[in-house]
């Protein structure tokens, strides 16, 4: 018999021999002090060896899939926002009575324009009637609670956050001063790019890293594209999200600490108390 291999790790030991039995090829294992042996018989050593030389270059050809990115995982995230959405509906009333709530928080894009950048947020907490905030309650409670599931409840209440904000900002900036819209939407669609981002981040090592993106676009296609839903707003507002998405997957390796993501989440929230205070002053 010959020294066929020598290894310390017990797995690669047990592949070659997984090869040689495939081949039908008489091997031995030892164990010494400092590692283990694969022993063949001199006659086979030829045929063993390219057995296994074929099977190293099969795995370089075929590597491994990548392990899994850390999650955070399941939260109360999405369903703890839509619960303020609701809240804040309770607190303001429809659209219709055109009462203080709206003729200060609505993302009027000549205001905007002028400076106040407020209210990219204080809208994002405004609804038309009702059946608008139904609407927007399903999509944060879905997507959102994905987002949250992913990167933990803090950090993704600060990116949709942001995502919806500079939505609205970018939608104000693209329309002329008469231009009026309100909703959670805008922050909805952020969530929904997010997703994309990440999931693109996350495929990197194949060749449909696209796929998430074009699957991002066609949600929007889907639900974002109603006669009367604001498309520039909900396009940009994915469009942001796309791009937090693809740099909170390339920059974390794994989600924030709960002490961080309990002071991200406070910071939100202070964002949406701020912003509104600001408004009604």
């Amino acid at each position: 018999m010959i020294v066929l291999g020598v290894t310390a790790d017990e797995r690669e030991l047990d592949e070659w021999a997984v090869v040689l039995a495939a081949e039908g090829i008489p091997y031995r294992l030892e164990q010494t002090p400092a590692s283990m042996r694969l022993l063949v018989a001199a006659t086979d050593a030829a045929r063993a060896t390219a057995a296994l030389d074929a099977y190293g270059r099969d795995e370089r050809k075929h590597p491994s899939p990548p392990l899994p990115a850390a999650e955070y995982g399941p939260t109360l995230a999405g369903v703890a926002m839509a619960l303020v959405l609701v809240a804040c509906y309770l607190t303001t009333g429809p659209r219709g009575a055109e009462g203080v709530w709206f003729r200060a928080g609505s993302a009027d894009a000549g205001r905007i324009r002028a400076g106040e950048l407020w209210r990219a947020v204080t809208a994002l907490t405004l609804h038309a009637d009702a059946s608008h905030l139904i609407g927007n309650l399903a999509g944060t409670v879905v997507f959102v609670s994905a987002v949250a599931r992913a990167l933990g409840p803090g950090l993704a209440s600060v990116l949709v956050l942001l995502a919806g904000a500079a939505g609205n900002i970018a939608n104000a900036l693209l329309h002329a001063g008469n231009h009026r819209s309100v909703g959670a939407s805008t922050a909805v669609f952020g969530a929904v790019g997010i997703l994309g981002g990440l999931a693109a981040v996350r495929r990197q090592r194949t060749r449909r890293r696209w796929v998430p993106i074009a699957g991002s676009l066609a949600l929007l296609a889907m639900l974002g594209s109603d006669v009367h839903a604001d498309l520039g707003a909900h396009a940009l507002g994915l469009l942001l999200g796309l791009v937090l998405g693809l740099g909170a997957g390339t920059a974390l390796s794994r989600p924030p600490v709960a002490a961080l993501q309990w002071s991200l989440a406070l910071a939100a929230g202070a964002a949406v108390v701020v912003s509104w205070t600001t408004a009604l002053g």
